[in-house]
This record gives C-alpha cells, structure tokens and sequence, in this order.
C-alpha cells in the first residue's frame, strides 16, 4: 500500500512539474451566481430514472465561468440549488456570455420534489417534479 501511494504521489509530482504552459489562468475566488433560468424536460418521472436539470448563468466576462454547485437535500422532497462561478487573473474578452450547465436528477422515492434555484438575493425559482 505504501508503494502504491508513492508512486502516485511521484506520478503527481512528475506531471504537475512537466507543465511549464503559461496557458492557465489562476483562479482567484469563487463566488456565487445567480441561475436565470432552469429547463425541466419532464415534470414526471419514474423512481430509479436519471434526468438532467439544465441551469442558466450568465456572466460578466470570460475571466469567470462555471465553478460547481451546491446542492442541498432540505428534507426528502426539497432541494436547493446554488451555482458558484470562478474568478481569474488572467486577461480576458469583457463580453458577458450566458452558460448552461446541469444536475443529473435520480429520484430514489415517490412523491411531488420540490427544486429551489438561486436567482439572487432572497429569491428562488422553484420547479417541481412527481415521481411516480
């Protein structure tokens, strides 16, 4: 086990000192973002089934993008969903750009779920799906 995790670590260390591109930006901070808006193909769905929840951000330039989500189970029905986007350092087109990205959904039980999205501030967009 101890070979194992050595030679992973060397492996680590040889790839990450081979790369001497300056084509990388550093990432500066994460911060969170509002979704606009949310695309549910099928408001039902059968337990055990897998849908993709698409989300829409935009944003104020090509030094931020997507970071991930923070995907949160209130009780067994309720979900919020807050987007978080990267910050660069880098030079970048000032233009802003609308983003989709998505959140593969896989109910494990029945009922009617409800999906609270991030729109900024105190407000929510709120989907809801029924799983038969």
């Amino acid at each position: 086990m101890k070979k194992l995790v050595f030679s992973v670590l060397i492996l680590g260390l040889s790839i990450t000192s081979c790369d001497d591109d300056d084509d990388y930006q550093t990432i500066e901070s994460i911060d969170k973002i509002k979704i606009d808006s949310v695309k549910i193909v099928n408001d039902t769905m059968d337990v055990f089934s897998i849908q993709s929840i698409k989300t829409y951000s935009t944003y104020p330039s090509h030094c931020e993008g997507f970071y991930g989500y923070d995907y949160v189970h209130n009780d067994n029905l309720t979900r919020t969903v807050t987007a978080y986007k990267y910050i660069t350092n880098g030079p970048c087109t000032q233009a802003t750009y609308t983003a989709a990205n998505q959140i593969n959904f896989s109910p494990r039980r029945t009922g009617t779920y409800t999906f609270k999205f991030w729109n900024g501030g105190n407000t929510w967009i709120t989907k809801t799906i029924v799983v038969e």
